[in-house]
Order: C-alpha cells, then structure tokens, then sequence
C-alpha cells in the first residue's frame, strides 16, 4: 500500500503485511484481556455471580459470560479466523460498557468484577476508559485483519 503525493514532497509507503501485523497484535491483546478476564472468573467460583448481579447482571447470564470470554479470546489469540472474533468482541465489549455506565448513571458503583473477586476497585470512569481502548484495539483487529 502506498500512499504518496510527490507534489506535495511527500510519500509514505507502508506494506500491506505491517498494517496486517498491527491488527494481529491488536487482536491478540484484546484475545489475552478476554481469556484472562474469563479465566479469572471462573477460578472465582461462586464469587463471580454475586458480584455480577451486584452489576444487574441476571445470573443465567453471569454464569456463561466466563466462558464466551475464554472462547472469544482464545480465537482471537490464535487469529485462525477473521474479522468475525474481533467484530464479536466489539460487541461483547460494548454491552459490558453499557452495563458500567448504567450503573455509573444510577449511582450505584459495585466492584467491577470484570477481573473476577480480583477485581475490588468501585466502578468509575477508568473502567469506561479502559473498555474504550480495548473497543479500539477490537476495532484495529476488524478493519486489518
């Protein structure tokens, strides 16, 4: 892929293959965040429901979210198929942020429990933040895959 305009003195050439590395690392990274916040999850045992509906998040929800993370994550590590994990990821991801900031907007600020009980930090903008970044990195991994 080039792209240049001589006439204004400039040209950046960059490969095809780079801008495919970028999203490949952008997937992994999202992949690791989704595995690890799975895994963590479930090692918490009964920890993690309770802290899920401390979120408003029904139960029979909270009790497959783990493995969806772990799922979704380790096709995004292993980059077999694309675009498909990381556009679920976008979504996986924007449903969680609507969940924090619903909470932030009815004052009610639990532990995030995105980690599991790891997790004890009360529900603030950084989780916001954070979610944003990993949407982001989601969306790199979509658009250059």
């Amino acid at each position: 892929m080039v792209f240049s305009n001589r006439d204004q003195g400039w040209d950046l050439t960059v490969s095809v293959r780079a801008v495919e590395i970028v999203g490949v690392i952008a997937g992994v990274i999202v992949g690791v965040a989704l595995a690890a916040a799975g895994v963590f999850k479930l090692i918490d045992g009964p920890g993690w429901p309770k802290q899920a509906a401390d979120m408003g998040v029904p139960r029979a929800i909270a009790l497959v979210v783990p493995w969806i993370e772990i799922i979704l994550g380790a096709v995004l590590i292993s980059q077999l198929v694309r675009p498909w994990p990381a556009i679920a990821a976008i979504a996986l991801l924007v449903m969680f942020t609507l969940v924090i900031v619903t909470r932030l907007l009815d004052g009610s600020r639990p532990p995030c429990a995105c980690f599991g009980t790891r997790s004890t930090r009360p529900l603030g903008a950084y989780h916001v933040a954070r979610n944003v970044v990993l949407l982001a990195l989601a969306a790199v991994a979509a658009a250059w895959a």
